[in-house]
Order: C-alpha cells, then structure tokens, then sequence
C-alpha cells in the first residue's frame, strides 16, 4: 500500500497510522459526507463549485461546516503534487460519541479526513463501455453525496458481473443516472440529461458539459429520459469528477449507433480537455 501523506483531524501523516475511532458515526452509521475534487498541475478544479455543493450537502445533513472555504483550500493543497493530475477525496462524518445512538450527540467534533489520489487515464475512454440499466433502489437524498453508498455499491456490483462498466439506473421508467455517474444522450441531435433534483447528483462535470455546450453552440436540454428513448439514442454518456466524459457504445447487450464513440462526444471532450487546462 502507497503510504502517502494523508490529511486527519489537524495533522498531516502517512496513511499507515491514520486511525478513527470505532465509535466514529460514519463507521457505525455512515453518518457524514465526502467529496471528489479533481486537480490539474496542483489547481483544484471548479473548487468553489465542488465546496458549495460540499456546503449543501452538510446542510442537508444538519452538520456544521468546520472550515470556511479559505481554511479548506489551506488543508487540501498540501496534499498535491503540482506535476500530477490528482483528484483530493475529503470526508467529514458527524464525529465520534460516548455511545451508539440513532440520535444526534451534543457536542461532538466533526472528524475530517482527505487523501490525494493519482488520476489514471480511463483504458477505454476513446473506444466506450458497456452497460446495464436497472430499477433505481436508492433512497430520496441522493442529491446529498453521502458516505452511505451500499445501494449505489450493489447497482455497480451487478454490472461488474455483467462485464459492464457502469449501471444506468432508472425509476419509474425514466432514467435517473449511472450508480457513480451523471448521465447524457444524444437523441434527434439534441444532447439531454436529466433536470437536477433530488433524484440525482448534482455533478460538477455535468454542469461543466452544460457550460461547455452553451458556450459552442451544441443543443443540449435538460430533460427526462424514458429509458426506451434512451434505447433509441445516438450517443450515450456517463460523466464524473475522476472520469470525466465516458462513452456507452452498448446497452442491455444492445449496440449503440454504429458502437463507436460518436462525434457530439469527440468534440465535447475535445473542448472539455481545452477547458479544464484553461482554467482551476
């Protein structure tokens, strides 16, 4: 295991001698939140987008934020390397109590950890992946980026086993978004993804593509997808923070277009490879 050096409570120390309490709440009830922040030559990317939806999600779980986003910004950049493209995970549960109680204890503190991870070029970002679609099981927060991830952990299981990349989940018909991913499609040349709400995360690369197709000229909507039009779309893809934009070329075992990557997604990820370069 690489023993780098890693962020806990105050004290920067080799990951080997890390440790948290068993009584910590995010241990005993996966009481906390995390976030995923992609950095480029040491610039953390979207920050001020990636801490405000940190700030909503602690506010969704009636948790004080301990740090303002200057002391977040202090804590995190030790962390990484300036030659690397890294991505920064920070978790913060409710703390450790005297005992375990479904009920919020008085007076505990926060326990805050954050660890730098290499980003590895995705092995088939240029030739696309394969994926299943299956019933959304998940609670009614998922716009809250929670560190209870079991529902979203046994979706992906399934499609592992299926040998596919990701699972696209879909609840009551309509398409929601990947088991760890937002989601797009290319449908009568118009690109969609599913309207933010409670239903979905709100995704910092999702908002960066909506940015990105306002700003070129490329139609895009934010919409619902009937999993059946979903079947009929020209391009599909998944987006994330570590990622970034992902081709489907095959679900349910059905081929997609021509099963290539298509060309909406050659450009956007050309302009998005532009984009993350051009700015933190």
């Amino acid at each position: 295991m690489d023993n780098k050096t890693v962020y806990l409570n105050g004290q920067y120390l080799p990951l080997d001698e890390a440790k948290i309490s068993v009584m910590d709440r995010g241990f005993l009830f996966g009481d906390g939140i995390y976030e995923v922040i992609p950095s480029y030559s040491g610039l953390l990317f979207h920050f001020s987008e990636h801490m405000k939806r940190l700030e909503n999600s602690l506010s969704s779980i009636r948790l004080v934020n301990p740090h303002d986003r200057a002391q977040w910004l202090a804590i995190l950049t030790p962390l990484l390397d300036t030659s690397l493209d890294q991505s920064i995970y920070l978790q913060i549960t409710r703390g450790v109590a005297a005992t375990r109680d479904h009920a919020f204890p008085a007076n505990v503190t926060p326990t805050v950890f954050a660890m730098c991870s290499d980003i590895a070029p995705f092995a088939n970002q240029d030739s696309g992946v394969k994926a299943i679609s299956i019933d959304d099981s998940r609670w009614e927060l998922c716009n809250v980026k929670a560190t209870t991830l079991l529902a979203n952990i046994l979706l992906r299981q399934q499609a592992v086993e299926k040998g596919c990349a990701e699972a696209i989940l879909v609840k009551d018909g309509y398409v929601t978004e990947g088991a760890a991913s937002n989601i797009f499609a290319v449908i009568d040349g118009i690109l969609i993804t599913p309207p933010q709400g409670s239903e979905i995360l709100p995704g910092i690369t999702r908002d960066v593509i909506l940015e990105i197709a306002r700003q070129n000229n490329i139609p895009y909507s934010e919409d619902i997808i009937a999993l059946d039009a979903l079947k009929t779309a020209s391009e599909i893809w998944l987006t994330s923070s570590t990622r970034e934009i992902v081709p489907v070329v095959q679900l349910d075992n059905e081929i997609i277009a021509n099963g290539k990557p298509g060309p909406v997604w050659k450009t956007m990820n050309r302009l998005f490879q532009a984009y993350k370069q051009s700015r933190p």
